[in-house]
């Protein structure tokens, strides 16, 4: 009888709450899953989007996870008498059941203000404000504008591939260059109603004769007044005035358009009119540039990987450039979030 109260306190243990060990374990694997599934997502949408296949986006809207351990314990026992034959005896009985039943809500993102923010255009003090937060201007510039001040991008049709102005590429350079330099910094003023901003330029007082050189090259190349300090941020093509900094920003399916160039397709696909026509595996490669692989089998080293149309396509693990892209794309679609009702992902854990 003496060993039965040590096995009776192990199996009271268990009716502990195990609620506090699963947070760790459940925050970061939903996290962790919720993530993957997004890039993911991305990844096929935008490959999807070189061949003519609609893009489908699709949420997780809630995560309930529920926990129920159950332990029961019978102890039992007989004392018999001196003269008994079967003299004393004692029982013990456990048992336990462990039921885990995640329900996991999706929600199809749809809507008027999903969609407006799909082919909407994105503002131009968003692109400047990741831009002044630390973002690299020529990865922001170069997926996110179609035009500043009359120096166009790259620009795809089904007809073909437009290349973009040089001009355009070399103020992308220059506007890295400069916020690499750490020795100008920007900061943006919203207008009355928020229909223009104001771009201040502060200059240190020990900036570089490289740096004041790129600068002035800069100016020169978008047109700008080489001694105003303030500029109007506006939305168009073209500058109205050497004070005036005018962006034609481009919508989040415009952008996931442009990244869509420069997926790997098969040539056959592209000569049957199945997939429209990219950009050239053998460009220079540059920052902000792009690149998406594909072939017949699962990649080994593969940053984020999916298949479509019997083929794999990934993005290499060791592609910083394609990453930090792949990553802008993440980033445009808070910037270009217009629905402030949806509900934010709620994950609820209840345990006994």
């Amino acid at each position: 009888m003496k060993q039965i109260a040590p096995v009776a306190l192990l199996l009271l243990a268990g009716c502990a709450s195990i609620g506090p060990t699963t947070v760790p374990r459940d925050r970061l694997d939903y996290s962790e899953a919720i993530t993957e599934s997004w890039k993911r997502q991305n990844l096929l949408n935008i490959v999807k989007l070189r061949y003519l296949d609609p893009p489908v986006f699709v949420d997780v809207g809630q995560i309930v996870s529920g926990y129920t351990l159950e332990t029961a314990m019978t102890v039992g026992g007989q004392v018999s008498s001196s003269r008994a034959v079967q003299g004393n005896s004692a029982t013990l009985g456990g048992s336990g059941r462990f039921t885990d039943r995640p329900t996991i809500t999706y929600l199809p993102m749809t809507g008027n203000k999903f969609i407006s923010g799909l082919i909407m255009p994105i503002p131009p003090d968003a692109m400047f404000f990741a831009i002044q937060s630390g973002w690299p201007a020529d990865v922001m510039l170069s997926h996110g504008l179609a035009a500043i001040n009359g120096l166009r991008n790259s620009e795809t049709t089904p007809g073909g591939r437009e290349e973009p102005d040089p001009r355009f590429v070399r103020v992308t350079q220059l506007m890295r260059k400069i916020q690499v330099t750490g020795s100008v910094g920007l900061q943006l003023r919203r207008g009355p109603g928020g229909q223009t901003s104001t771009i201040i330029v502060f200059r240190a007082p020990d900036t570089a004769a490289e740096t004041l050189a790129d600068i002035r090259e800069l100016r020169t190349l978008l047109g700008l007044s080489q001694e105003a300090s303030e500029f109007t941020l506006t939305f168009g093509g073209l500058a109205s005035n050497d004070r005036e900094v005018a962006v034609h920003t481009r919508a989040l399916m415009h952008v996931m358009s442009s990244m869509a160039q420069h997926v790997e397709v098969p040539a056959e696909h592209v000569r049957e009119g199945r997939a429209l026509p990219g950009a050239s595996l053998e460009e220079p490669v540059r920052e902000g540039s792009f690149r998406i692989h594909s072939g017949t089998e699962e990649p080994a080293d593969s940053y984020i990987a999916v298949q479509y149309r019997n083929l794999w396509f990934w993005v290499d693990d060791r592609d910083l450039r394609s990453k930090r892209a792949f990553a802008l794309v993440m980033l445009l679609f808070t910037l270009s979030d217009t629905d402030s009702d949806r509900a934010l992902p709620l994950l609820t854990i209840p345990t006994g």
